[in-house]
């Protein structure tokens, strides 16, 4: 995916290069032209995380325990080259967490010029740790577009890879486009428990945790003990069993036949739009685009498109609406929301301010 990503980055700076013989060229020219208006950024931000909880216990006496969640932090490094619209202000400094919801829209303010995205993050959210990364590299020119993304979020448990190619018409105000996208993700449509249900609908849990290498000692009284594949302790009880270790045990099972299949590919129409349009006191920006159709072949056995058994509509969009009344009073709202697959992953933002002078 970075591969296709970095050869995607030239290609485009070779359409937003002059159109010289490669030997007037100027490399260094070139360069600084193409990275002109980037902003290479690194950050550490930290804050506190969820409150510490006390479990209490009576099986031996009155016991307590405090589970303590350990503090959010994130470690980031980035680039990016995004001309900023009218409504959005200007940071003194990035430290990669602004929320701007503008990142994906399809179009931006930028026409005949390349503009890009590199965000690496390692951070640690309620006790769990993730690497999230978000590449993004656009292309607008007077009646087409490309557009390239790679995101992996793993708090919201989404990540893939999508190109589209599409011709744009500018309408009243409003760019429509249409093309064809194609996408790579892990095969979310597959299910690998579903070989492990019984005919009454219920899971075989425990042969499953058996061969994956937990192994139960019986005393002989009618009391068990738990150990897992390395011969730890995990549980005294059937109790503790089924609603600790089961649950853990069967995230890891999926997770790794998940890891032992090749990516998905997904190709499918692609139809969008873009508004965009701002005053001092009134702006309103839109996007969206839809995925009605969809294909793939016979050496993706196990894509979502299989798994559907037929078509689905896949589709993203966003809005940024900002409006002052008078010189005291505004309101704003904006926001995103995406439904890819079996997966969905959103934010939004609103409220009201009021000026005193």
């Amino acid at each position: 995916m970075k591969k296709i990503l970095i050869i995607l980055l030239v290609v485009l700076a070779g359409c937003a290069a002059p159109k010289k013989c490669c030997g007037q060229v100027d490399v260094k020219t070139f360069t600084k032209d193409f990275f002109k208006y980037s902003t290479v950024y690194g950050a550490v931000n930290g804050n506190t995380s969820v409150s510490d909880v006390d479990v209490y216990s009576v099986t031996n006496g009155l016991e307590t325990q405090t589970i303590k969640t350990p503090y959010d932090y994130s470690v980031l490094f980035g680039a990016r080259k995004i001309k900023r619209f009218g409504y959005e202000p200007k940071e003194a400094f990035k430290n990669g967490t602004e929320n701007s919801f503008s990142d994906a829209a399809t179009i931006g303010r930028w026409s005949n010029q390349v503009e890009f995205l590199f965000q690496h993050e390692y951070k640690r959210q309620e006790g769990q740790e993730y690497f999230d990364y978000h590449h993004m590299v656009r292309y607008i020119a007077t009646d087409w577009l490309v557009k390239a993304e790679y995101l992996r979020d793993g708090f919201a448990d989404v990540k893939f890879f999508e190109s589209s190619l599409r011709y744009r018409k500018e309408w009243k105000g409003i760019s429509v486009n249409i093309g064809v996208a194609q996408r790579m993700s892990e095969p979310y449509g597959f299910d690998p428990l579903e070989e492990w249900l019984l005919s009454n609908g219920n899971l075989h849990y425990t042969q499953l945790a058996l061969q994956e290498g937990y192994t139960v000692e019986f005393d002989g009284q009618g009391g068990a003990e738990y150990f897992d594949p390395s011969g730890n302790s995990v549980a005294t009880s059937t109790e503790v069993w089924e609603a600790v270790v089961i649950p853990q045990a069967l995230a890891n099972y999926t997770e790794k036949k998940r890891n032992e299949l090749p990516v998905q590919w997904t190709h499918s129409w692609v139809v969008g739009f873009d508004y965009y349009k701002y005053t001092k006191t009134s702006w309103l920006h839109a996007w969206g685009s839809l995925m009605p159709l969809h294909f793939s072949d016979d050496e993706n056995e196990f894509s979502y498109y299989n798994f559907n058994e037929g078509q689905w509509n896949d589709y993203s969009g966003g809005i940024i609406l900002g409006h002052w009344f008078s010189k005291n009073l505004g309101v704003f709202v904006e926001g995103n929301y995406n439904k890819y697959w079996n997966r969905t992953w959103h934010g939004f933002s609103a409220g009201i301010n009021y000026r005193v002078f």
